[in-house]
């Protein structure tokens, strides 16, 4: 079951968007651990299965896993499966709030050129925020 809503959530992954399958997948589970939906010890779907319910080859999936277990964010262990790893939520939400941190400082500096002031920046900030929470379950 576990497997069956895992695939749900992570996908529809898209051959359009700029980011590889691979990469697509990495960042779903991310999310999903970052967000809590995934909890430390969460048996994953094997590659196999994952591959079957993305519509993906299984070395897309092997390669987001490595790329997974690389950073901390889960742990396979032999003949057992591949699991959350206990602190990978921590990790996850980490990398998260250092890539919103450049995001946000980028789109400071954006701002900035353009002769934007602070107040106008921290209204645009404010409105995109309540656009993403009117948008959210």
């Amino acid at each position: 079951m576990v497997q069956d809503t895992l695939v749900l959530q992570l996908g529809p992954l898209s051959l359009a968007a700029s980011e590889p399958l691979y990469r697509q997948i990495v960042l779903a589970v991310k999310r999903e651990v970052s967000a809590g939906r995934l909890a430390p010890g969460t048996l994953l779907p094997s590659y196999r299965v994952l591959a079957e319910g993305l519509m993906v080859s299984v070395i897309t999936v092997k390669r987001a896993y490595e790329d997974l277990e690389r950073e901390g964010i889960i742990r396979r262990r032999q003949g057992l499966g591949t699991f959350v790893a206990e602190h990978g939520g921590d990790r996850s939400r980490e990398a998260a709030r250092a890539a919103a941190a450049a995001s946000l400082a980028e789109a400071a500096r954006t701002g900035v050129e353009a002769g934007l002031s602070d107040p106008e920046l921290q209204s645009l900030l404010e409105q995109a925020l309540l656009s993403l929470r009117s948008k959210q379950p």
